[in-house]
């Protein structure tokens, strides 16, 4: 993505979440389903690092930092104003010092300017894919940053496969007033850069294909 691109998003996000930010939280836990599946999945032992891409409020990495405690968490937005929330989200809960947040473009970023490492053990997005316009360069660099032996979780909007039509035509409408858009052929991506990063793939479908969830796993001897 063009500079000028990334900070035409940014200024977008920026709009969108200006005044959406502080009720954030409390309106999205209604139907940005299987976030806490996906949490609870991270398997994040002591030691493990953990960079959360889209981290918006700071609501899901606050939740990871208490179920995994001895984990290192890091988490990046291309959104100032989420991240004024989510540092001040995160200073009231006992997480508070032991997360590392940055501003940064998902798609593109420079690991050790901003958190001083190269690789991170687990990596995950959350509803953030259907919301960035060049989700496929979000997904690449995600696993490019992967550690060996590492993992990327990802759960968002799926194709709503099972669901009635007009429920599909319904959400789908709505979400585009806030720019989501679900990514109908993110499966197919995900298989095409595990097959050529040697690497595993779980994919599921959830709640008759509202979400999915998906877990990339990379081999030790990768990269």
């Amino acid at each position: 993505m063009a500079v000028t691109d990334t900070g035409s998003h940014a200024e977008l996000m920026d709009d969108v979440y200006r005044w959406q930010r502080h009720v954030y939280d409390l309106t999205r836990k209604y139907y940005l389903l299987g976030r806490d599946r996906m949490i609870d999945h991270l398997d994040a032992r002591p030691g493990t690092t953990v960079l959360e891409l889209g981290c918006g409020t700071g609501r899901n990495i606050a939740l990871a930092a208490r179920r995994h405690p001895h984990a290192l968490f890091f988490g990046l937005d291309i959104s100032a104003q989420m991240l004024e929330t989510a540092e001040a989200a995160l200073a009231r809960t006992p997480v508070a010092g032991k997360v590392r947040l940055a501003q940064a473009d998902a798609t593109g970023f420079d690991p050790q300017a901003l958190f001083g490492r190269d690789r991170f053990d687990r990596v995950y997005i959350s509803y953030s894919l259907s919301m960035i316009p060049d989700w496929q360069a979000c997904v690449r660099q995600a696993l490019s940053v992967l550690a060996p032996g590492g993992s990327l979780h990802i759960v968002d909007f799926g194709n709503q496969e099972r669901l009635p039509r007009w429920f599909k035509a319904m959400l789908r409408a709505w979400l585009a007033k806030f720019h989501v858009a679900p990514r109908d052929n993110l499966h197919d991506l995900l298989e095409s850069e595990a097959q050529k990063a040697g690497a595993s793939l779980e994919f599921e479908s959830l709640f008759r294909g509202y979400a999915v969830h998906a877990i990339v796993c990379l081999r030790r001897s990768a990269r």
